[in-house]
């Protein structure tokens, strides 16, 4: 749309026998090749590098390996293009993605919509986290996610992700800035995966300055996502009954979904409709948020792939109403956790400052979970409900107005923490 605007606003201007000043001429074609293209599909197929780098943005690649051996990609974007697009000393800010999906959660929505291009261009410098197991961390020094018959390397759950992978990424992040202490937004289970690091390894809230948390899921006891529902009676032995058959991950990224967000989501298409309501199926959106549009863009990028134990541990939550531990069973349980059932999570080691940021139309973070955590939490800050009652749970990435109505105040907090020195 935009292309044909400015075609159309060149003609009449040469119809007009006016020549169009040079520094607008370049600025108006910059823009055709720039941040406001609008070649959905072709965002559909980038991985993250090129699609970062096609808007204008300079873009580094990261490896990081654990102490298990799994390889870590992670993604940063050092400064703005539009503003502050001088690198130097930065405020950082690591962004962890959900359950399904990756670092291209922050970015596919495009410049000015997207949270990663957003914070760049308010000045901070942005580092883009992947779990073990999603589309940039699917490498092992010893284990292949595709073997026959094996499943070791999706032996995992959020717990591994949040006691082993956050720590990994955010010290990388850290040596890497010079930095001591980083500010973190995560969403979903890039909450959760928070949640797990801070009460087990308690050390890491000398790390950050301040935490916020889009749509947090810790208590799953009010969950009403259709999906988690059904499968929550079987969690427990969900991991072991797929093994037996030789799979250990869930909804990898594959070419079929770019295909099929681009043959049958695309506007215009009479399946679009069905697109939609897969999503809210799996997590739940607001259609007065919802950019149906973005959809082959949405279906190139997601899902990312997880661990079929990732999906389960969220099942023996709803199932059992805590905020535990994997649970192995009894024999296995006894074994690793010195005791029959899994332990809880100690929320009270939280001295992070977190704040909270929830909505009343959100299945997966249900209000009155959320209570539930913050007054678990040793030092929660903030507790702030988004002012629009439809808003639900992956709004919080693609929402239309996230910007307004989630983003400006999450800056405005980060802001106010610098400023406060803590």
């Amino acid at each position: 749309m935009f292309r044909a605007l400015v075609v159309f606003a060149l003609l009449v201007a040469v119809h007009a026998g006016r020549s169009p000043n040079a520094d607008i001429l370049e600025e108006l074609l910059g823009d055709l090749n720039g941040r406001f293209s609008d070649n959905v599909e072709e965002d559909a197929r980038l991985d993250v590098p090129d699609l970062v780098t096609k808007y204008g943005y300079n873009l580094e690649e990261h490896t990081v390996v654990t102490p298990d051996g799994y390889i870590l990609g992670m993604h940063r974007i050092p400064h703005g293009r539009d503003n502050n697009n001088f690198p130097g000393d930065k405020p950082v800010i690591f962004l962890m993605h959900g359950l399904l999906g990756s670092s291209a959660d922050y970015v596919l929505m495009g410049p000015g919509s997207g949270l990663a291009y957003i914070l760049a261009e308010e000045g901070f410098d942005v580092w883009m986290g992947n779990a073990r197991g999603n589309y940039y961390s699917r490498k092992h020094l010893r284990l292949r996610p595709d073997a026959l018959l094996n499943t070791d390397f999706w032996d995992f759950s959020w717990d591994e992700i949040g006691n082993i992978d956050l720590p990994s990424m955010i010290d990388h992040v850290l040596a890497y800035t010079g930095r001591s202490k980083l500010h973190y937004i995560g969403f979903s289970q890039g909450t959760t995966s928070f949640f797990v690091m801070t009460s087990l390894r308690p050390e890491y809230n000398e790390k950050i300055i301040s935490m916020h948390a889009l749509a947090p899921v810790a208590y799953m006891a009010h969950n009403k996502n259709l999906l988690f529902n059904a499968l929550a009676p079987f969690s427990k032995s969900l991991t072991s009954l797929v093994a037996l058959i030789g799979i250990g991950e869930f909804l990898p990224n594959r070419l079929i979904y770019t295909w099929a967000g681009q043959a049958l989501c695309r506007d215009e298409a009479v399946l679009q409709p069905v697109c939609s309501s897969i999503l809210f199926l799996i997590a739940g959106w607001n259609e007065n948020q919802h950019n149906a549009t973005m959809l082959p863009v949405i279906f190139g990028h997601t899902p990312a792939g997880a661990s079929v134990r990732q999906l389960a541990h969220y099942g023996q939550g709803i199932a059992d109403k805590h905020f535990r531990r994997y649970d192995f069973g009894r024999t296995q349980n006894r074994r690793r956790y010195g005791s029959r059932t899994p332990p809880s999570y100690d929320l009270g080691k939280i001295t992070t400052p977190v704040f909270l940021h929830y909505s009343d139309n959100d299945p997966l973070a249900h209000v009155n979970d959320v209570f539930r955590l913050f007054n678990e939490l040793a030092n929660p800050v903030g507790l702030f409900r988004v002012q629009q009652a439809t808003f639900s749970h992956l709004d919080f990435l693609y929402g239309i107005d996230v910007k307004k109505l989630v983003y400006d105040r999450v800056i405005n907090l980060i802001r106010t923490m610098d400023d406060l020195g803590v």
